[in-house]
C-alpha cells in the first residue's frame, strides 16, 4: 500500500499534455476570430475614417454633437454646430462621418 490506484495505472505521457491543452488553444482560436480581430478591422477603419476627414463633412462627436467641419488640422477639427457656434474636438473623438462633402475638382 505504498503507491495509490492513480500512481499505479500509468506514468503521465506526452500525449496526454497535448490533449489536455488542446481546448484551450481551440478557445483561444475561436476568441482571435470572434472578437480579436474584428475589433481591430474596426479600429483600421476608425482610423482611416477620421484621416479622411474634409472639409463640409457632417460629423458626429463622441458626445453626440452632430456638426459640419469647418477646419480641419492635425489633431483638431473646428465643427460648426449651429450658426455663429464652432467647437474645436480632437480628431480621435470623431465616432461616424454622416455626409462626405463632394471631392475637390482638380484644376487644369
Amino acid at each position: 500500500m505504498l503507491i495509490t490506484p492513480a500512481y499505479a495505472q500509468g506514468a503521465p505521457g506526452g500525449g496526454d499534455f497535448f490533449i489536455q491543452i488542446l481546448p484551450f488553444i481551440l478557445i483561444f482560436v475561436i476568441m482571435y476570430f470572434l472578437l480579436i480581430r474584428p475589433q481591430q478591422r474596426r479600429v483600421k477603419e476608425h482610423r482611416e475614417m477620421v484621416a479622411a476627414l474634409r472639409r463640409g463633412d457632417t460629423v458626429v462627436t463622441a458626445g453626440g454633437l452632430v456638426g459640419k467641419v469647418t477646419k480641419v488640422d492635425d489633431a483638431e477639427v473646428e465643427v460648426q454646430v449651429a450658426k455663429d457656434v464652432k467647437v474645436k474636438v480632437v480628431r480621435s473623438t470623431i465616432s461616424d462621418v454622416r455626409n462626405k462633402s463632394e471631392p475637390v475638382a482638380e484644376k487644369k
